[in-house]
C-alpha cells in the first residue's frame, strides 16, 4: 500500500472518531427539538436544583390534546424531569424531605396535581406504550396548584423558582397556562 492511500485512511478513521466524539458530547448532530436544561436556586443554606427537558408548542395544542387533561403528564419532554433539594422543605400542610425526586404532574383546566416522587426513572415514559412510567406507591407530596391564565405564549415549557415576594415558588408555565408550588 503507498503512503498516499495510507495518510487517506489515517485521516478518514480521524476524521470519524472526532465526529463521533463531537456527536456524543453534544447531543448528536441535531439540535433537540426539546433542549434539556437545568434551573438552580440557592439563597442561605437551600440549594433546590430541578432538571428537565423543553418542549415547544409549535403551533400545536398543548394542555387537553398533546398534554391530555386529568392524565400522569412525565412534566417536560425525554428523561424524567428531577427535583433535587438538600434540606426539607414544606408544600402546603405536607413534608418534603431531603433528597432528589421525579416530578410529575395530573394537568386539568382548573388545577394541576403536583407530584413528588421518590423513585428515580431513566426516562419519562415507557417506550413501547409511551405511557409515563411513574409508580404511585413512591409519591412523597402531592400538591393541587391552581392554573393562572396568562395573557401572553410562553413558546416553551418553562420551569423556575420566584422568589420575587419573600415567598418561594416552584413555577411552570407553558401556552397560556402558569402554576405556582409554595416552597417553605
Amino acid at each position: 500500500m503507498n503512503t498516499v492511500l495510507k495518510r487517506i485512511i489515517l485521516v478518514l478513521f480521524l476524521a470519524a472518531i472526532g465526529i463521533t466524539a463531537y456527536s456524543y458530547f453534544n447531543e448528536g448532530l441535531q439540535k433537540r427539538k426539546s433542549p434539556k436544561k437545568s434551573v438552580a436556586f440557592k439563597v442561605d443554606d437551600l440549594k433546590l436544583n430541578v432538571f428537565y427537558n423543553r418542549p415547544s408548542k409549535r403551533g400545536r395544542t398543548v394542555f387537553g390534546a398533546l398534554v391530555p387533561y386529568n392524565e400522569v403528564w412525565r412534566t417536560g419532554a425525554n428523561e424524567a424531569t428531577t427535583f433535587e433539594t438538600n434540606t426539607a422543605l414544606k408544600i402546603a400542610e405536607n413534608t418534603l424531605p431531603a433528597g432528589k425526586y421525579t416530578l410529575w404532574t395530573i394537568p386539568n383546566d382548573t388545577t394541576w396535581t403536583v407530584i413528588f416522587n421518590a423513585k428515580q426513572y431513566p426516562w419519562g415514559v415507557d417506550q413501547i406504550t409511551h405511557k409515563p412510567l411513574r409508580e404511585p406507591d413512591f409519591d412523597v407530596v402531592n400538591y393541587n396548584a391552581p392554573v393562572e391564565y396568562l395573557n401572553t405564549t410562553v413558546e416553551q415549557f418553562t420551569i423556575a423558582f420566584d422568589n420575587s415576594t419573600d415567598k418561594l415558588f416552584l413555577t411552570m408555565a407553558w401556552d397560556d397556562v402558569r402554576i405556582k408550588v409554595p416552597l417553605r
